[in-house]
């Protein structure tokens, strides 16, 4: 199984190299993708400001470019920006659905939007008879920097809820908006799963658009069920964060 887990920034890397990134990838079995809009443009006045590049229709446009992919998309904030899982149509889904780690649907700040409530799309597939289930994820932003918070560490601990009571191996993937060395990353490698971007000694997850010093905030953790064949930060630079490429069987 190929996954691509890739914050799109909105779409503000660019939609066209966007768009072409997916195009060249699409023999990739599932995208986990966040920080994507499926409307809104009539909707929430402070998110225009804060992001005045953005791609409303960006859902709309890489359903467009990956034909032969089935999309999901989970809302975090209102019912337009969040999550969205992009699925081979020859996979069969068992399972599709949204957990909320941070606050709760419909969530909505009220000071920073950008603060606002954090989920977990996942699906479950069968592939040859084998079950596995891919998480796609977005950490709390607080504007404060990718370190412990009390929200964060409970976040993760909401994460480890949920992760308990899944019996199939899984990949649980994306922008989690943290430091390697947090308590809140820490905590998912105590319980056995396998941190890939420490494993295979990435050193930065985010391209040259990102001018800020910290090069971490994407993580790929798998069970140690799956065997990881490949894993890599791909060299497209098509927002902020790097793709991230893995697969397991």
């Amino acid at each position: 199984m190929k996954i691509i887990t890739l914050n799109a920034w909105d779409g503000r890397g660019g939609t066209t190299a966007l768009l072409n990134f997916f195009k060249n990838w699409q023999d990739v079995d599932i995208f986990c993708l966040q920080e994507i809009f499926n409307g809104g443009e009539n909707d929430v006045d402070e998110v225009k400001s804060n992001v005045p590049e953005k791609e409303y229709r960006l859902f709309t446009l890489i359903t467009e470019a990956l034909p032969t992919h089935q999309g999901f998309f989970r809302p975090s904030l209102k019912d337009f920006y969040g999550l969205a899982m992009f699925v081979k149509k020859n996979i069969t889904i068992v399972e599709e659905g949204v957990y909320f780690v941070h606050q709760y649907q419909g969530y909505v700040p009220d000071d920073d939007i950008r603060c606002h409530a954090r989920n977990i799309q996942y699906i479950k597939t069968e592939i040859n008879g084998k079950q596995t289930a891919v998480m796609n994820f977005h950490g709390l932003w607080n504007g404060n920097g990718k370190t412990d918070t009390e929200d964060r560490i409970q976040q993760s601990t909401n994460i480890l809820h949920i992760t308990k009571n899944i019996s199939e191996n899984f990949v649980l993937c994306g922008d989690f908006n943290l430091l390697p060395d947090t308590k809140s990353i820490k905590m998912l490698e105590a319980v056995g799963l396998r941190n890939l971007i420490k494993e295979y000694g990435i050193t930065s997850t985010r391209t040259s658009y990102y001018m800020k010093p910290d090069r971490y905030a994407d993580y790929v953790f798998v069970t140690a069920g799956l065997e990881v064949t490949d894993f890599k930060a791909l060299p497209e630079e098509v927002s902020d964060h790097a793709p991230l490429y893995t697969e397991v069987t």
